[in-house]
């Protein structure tokens, strides 16, 4: 059984098990992230998806308006022309030979890999020490782009994106933010995760497709989202 600190069971009590709006849910978050470092906000939603069904994967990229109040470190896979283009929209890291011999020992200091198609038969190789650590460049993610949309993809990883992606358990968890945002930035942030999420819904799910959400701080309680609310926030309407 997990033991919680006082601090956390106290915020807890007071928010009951209630189903909350999402205005009213960040206000709680704000007011409840007490610790001494500047925490984190967080999306977490259990889904009726089958991972296990190939038809029923859901891997997308959401846009944070405010970004995700993290630094995002990005290593590019490119040659010639293309490297002067990622130095000069921020990459942090452009490949060598020698960071190649880094990565094959465990390095793995950085959040996103970009690479250009022309790139991807030399990163093969590099693919079980990226792939189990979800940094391997995949169209899917935006992350493989043409020479022309380089600078573009690495400056809006700069700027903030955020993987929606199922675990093993069909549950979600995403990172939209900080509590030193105030409210109405976090709403925005959470409006585009979860508007992406809705729109991606799979076409051959059986059941409910959303079954949970909440939201919380790194340290703080978890704070129920009701559902109704939140389609209603996200501007979706199904069809």
């Amino acid at each position: 059984m997990v033991k919680h600190s006082k601090r956390y069971e106290l915020g807890s009590s007071g928010i009951g098990l209630d189903y909350y709006k999402p205005e009213d849910a960040v206000k709680i978050i704000k007011d409840h992230a007490t610790a001494k470092f500047v925490e984190a906000v967080e999306l977490h939603i259990s889904t009726g998806v089958d991972p296990s069904q190939s038809d029923q994967q859901i891997r997308e990229i959401a846009e944070l308006p405010h970004g995700t109040g993290k630094k995002v470190r990005i290593l590019v896979f490119a040659e010639g022309k293309d490297v002067k283009s990622a130095e000069e929209s921020g990459a942090d890291y452009i490949i060598n030979d020698g960071l190649i011999k880094k990565i094959e020992d465990g390095w793995s200091d950085f959040d996103v890999a970009i690479a250009t198609p022309d790139q991807m038969s030399k990163i093969g190789r590099l693919g079980r020490y990226l792939g189990r650590k979800g940094l391997m460049p995949n169209p899917k993610t935006g992350t493989v782009v043409e020479s022309k949309n380089l600078a573009s993809a690495v400056s809006d990883n700069k700027h903030g994106r955020v993987e929606i992606k199922l675990d093993k358990g069909a549950n979600i968890h995403a990172r939209i933010g900080n509590v030193s945002f105030d409210e109405d930035q976090i709403l925005e942030n959470l409006r585009s995760v979860y508007s992406r999420l809705l729109n991606s819904k799979p076409e051959n799910i059986k059941g409910q497709y959303i079954k949970t959400a909440s939201m919380c701080s790194t340290m703080g309680p978890s704070v129920k989202l009701n559902l109704t609310e939140m389609e209603k926030f996200s501007n979706y309407e199904s069809l």
